[in-house]
């Protein structure tokens, strides 16, 4: 074939392509606005993220600063309360909702990059084992058998002790702790799509390995792995603030949502705000994260869309 001749075939599948994109982008676009649990999930998810990103314009006060003077003092619509400080203050006078604002980036960085971490290596890796198969298959499900046999919180706080506390430890103690994760289920989707008709057929024609995987494997992984890394997303910053409970996670003066639970839980019966407003921010986050792997799951998977319609 001459490149007169392929250069049209070229031009044609990639505007197949485009239109196939476009039309998934819409019909998405759709099941979301007929899902309002999805929507109401992306809307808090934006909220939260764009909180985190322009904190310093929406904070009112530095996070890290004591007031030894406006100290434990209560919400704004309540008694004695100002909206100087709209959620109140902790024990050492610092504004409560300041640090909440703040300790969201926190929150959303280990979660973002701790599960890009267990992706990108349960992806290489899972592909590995479940494409080549043999020995190096199972070297690969052996160590993330020994992984997964572990009690997951308990390993990470050990680890986590060793290693000691920063922000980037905690990103790679999640990263690499949650890949085994990704690494059998990529490997068991690439076993399921091994044997279907259209890679049979490309495997039959004399298609190239680099083709078969990037071009017919790697883009039917996508879906799945992103609806997990969804939930992963929220089970990380529930697993951040418990290591930052026990003194585990970033060290002060950083504010974490984690830390903060802990500085209130021994004033729950008299100033129980320092402690209710960070949970409420771990639990609606998390709670967006899952409804919107709740809607991914169902634009990634034609069943659950026909069965929705």
């Amino acid at each position: 074939m001459t490149s007169s001749q392929a250069d049209p075939i070229r031009l044609y599948d990639d505007s197949l392509r485009q239109q196939s994109w476009r039309s998934k982008l819409r019909s998405a676009g759709r099941l979301l606005w007929r899902d309002w649990s999805g929507l109401l999930g992306l809307i808090l998810f934006i909220t939260i993220v764009l909180s985190a990103v322009f904190a310093p314009l929406i904070a009112p006060h530095d996070p890290a600063r004591q007031n030894l003077r406006a100290s434990k003092l209560p919400p704004a619509w309540a008694e004695d309360g100002s909206w100087e400080h709209p959620f109140g203050t902790d024990t050492l006078g610092r504004d409560l909702f300041s640090r909440i604002v703040y300790g969201a980036r926190v929150s959303l960085t280990v979660g973002f990059f701790g599960v890009l971490i267990a992706l990108s290596l349960g992806l290489l890796l899972g592909l590995t084992a479940g494409y080549f198969g043999g020995r190096i298959d199972n070297v690969i499900m052996g160590v993330s058998n020994v992984f997964l046999a572990l009690p997951y919180l308990l390993f990470v706080v050990v680890i986590a002790s060793i290693l000691g506390r920063s922000l980037l430890n905690v990103i790679l103690i999640f990263g690499i702790t949650d890949a085994p994760l990704f690494i059998r289920i990529t490997r068991g989707e690439v076993l399921r799509i091994r044997k279907s008709g259209y890679v049979e057929s490309a495997i039959s024609i004399g298609a190239s390995r680099r083709r078969i995987i990037f071009s017919h494997i790697l883009p039917n992984l996508i879906g799945p792995l992103i609806t997990v890394a969804t939930f992963e997303m929220s089970a990380m910053i529930f697993y951040e603030a418990g290591l930052g409970f026990l003194n585990l996670s970033v060290p002060p003066p950083t504010p974490t949502w984690g830390n903060m639970l802990a500085s209130g839980r021994q004033h729950l019966e008299t100033h129980s705000w320092i402690a209710t407003f960070p949970g409420l921010a771990i639990m609606l986050t998390s709670l967006s994260m899952n409804l919107l792997g709740d809607w991914l799951r169902d634009v990634m998977d034609p069943r659950l869309r026909r069965a929705k319609k």
